[in-house]
């Protein structure tokens, strides 16, 4: 088990938090977990997540509350690696503020993701993908995950499966404004400057057309 300290990290967007977090094992690094190396680029890491999220999620596992559980660990995962700060701070400090992340815990994930990822191609991608852009399924993860990260739509992106923000950008804040206007949704700073500046760009034509592998 790793070795206790304590941690404060505060970035827009977010609130400031402060606690015990643990130091991650390096045989059960984030990166192990989902199986890339180190030196991965932001491009390799968001693949390898979005190969064990399309396997996870909760529209292809109705009622398996482990494969749930499973994914929301993912998720955790990912808001650190996807983000190149928080990656950053990771890389420096070896600390992450969730013990499910550590120790024998991050060594039984690392085992499932890897039984998962192998049980994952091309097809049930693209099969997966044709299904979930511009779904109701969609529209629900999208608002519960700017609810999570309070409208940082740039870590948003991170997390978001079958996401691409040049093809999304203009359909998601479409979706987001509406929630916002219908009350479901509260605006946040993050999200108004990231809103102000999509408004500024022209919307591509085709928004739910296949993404470029």
């Amino acid at each position: 088990m790793g070795r206790k300290r304590r941690a404060r990290v505060s970035r827009e967007g977010d609130e400031e938090v402060e606690g015990p977090a643990m130091a991650a094992d390096e045989s059960n690094s984030l990166y192990e977990i989902i199986g890339v190396e180190r030196t991965a680029s932001q491009q390799e890491i968001k693949k390898a997540y979005h190969k064990l999220a399309l396997r996870l999620h909760p529209d292809k596992n109705p009622g398996d509350s482990e494969a749930k559980d499973k994914f929301q660990q993912l998720q955790k995962v990912i808001s650190i690696l996807g983000d190149e700060e928080k990656r950053a701070l990771y890389d420096e400090t070896g600390i992450v503020d969730d013990d499910a992340l550590v120790g024998e815990a991050a060594d039984k994930i690392r085992e499932y993701f890897r039984a998962v990822y192998k049980k994952v191609n091309e097809a049930d991608i693209e099969e997966f993908e044709a299904k979930y852009r511009g779904s109701d399924s969609e529209k629900k993860d999208l608002k519960d995950l700017y609810t999570k990260i309070k409208g940082n739509m740039n870590r948003l992106f991170c997390s978001m499966i079958c996401s691409d923000p040049k093809l999304d950008s203009h359909r998601f804040k479409d979706i987001i404004d509406e929630a916002i206007a219908e009350g479901e949704l509260k605006s946040t700073k993050a999200y108004e400057k990231w809103s102000k500046k999509i408004s500024e760009t022209e919307p591509p034509t085709n928004p739910l057309e296949r993404r470029v592998k």
